[in-house]
């Protein structure tokens, strides 16, 4: 994964994730953290909400994120494309780990980590040059 697209992943954290169930979309902004090793992201939210109903529902997620600070002149953002799953073992104590050590008050609600295996990405940033794009899929 290109090192500009990491960069972006690591200093955001928030994800607006895209689900749908019988051809109706539903979006929902989620604090995420990125883990690298497994290209997935990670965040946590009740299993009673609609966007996470559907995702046990239909695992074929999409995604955006843009920065937090959005300048007027300057278009950055990322689009992404995945698949929903419940991360255990292993990649749930990291994804715990990491998940509270950015969001220490995230102890303090419920709710249940889940998360997006990434197949692709398509990272946008005019800084680099007009219309420049990045692209990365997933090789599994």
């Amino acid at each position: 994964m290109h090192e500009k697209i990491l960069f972006f992943l690591k200093k955001e954290y928030i994800l607006t994730l895209a689900t749908s169930i019988n051809n109706i979309p539903w979006c929902a902004n989620c604090f995420y953290t990125f883990l690298e090793k497994n290209n997935s992201f990670i965040f946590k939210s009740d299993k009673s909400t609609r966007h996470i109903k559907e995702g046990i529902l239909n695992n074929s997620v999409a995604g955006t994120i843009l920065p937090t600070l959005i300048k007027e002149k300057e278009i950055i953002g990322l689009q992404l494309t995945g698949k929903f799953f419940i991360p255990e073992n292993d990649i749930l104590k990291i994804a715990k780990n990491e998940y509270y050590e950015k969001f220490p008050y995230a102890r303090l609600v419920g709710g249940n980590f889940w998360g997006i295996k990434l197949l692709t990405l398509k990272y946008t940033d005019h800084r680099l040059g007009f219309g420049k794009k990045l692209y990365w899929e997933s090789q599994n």
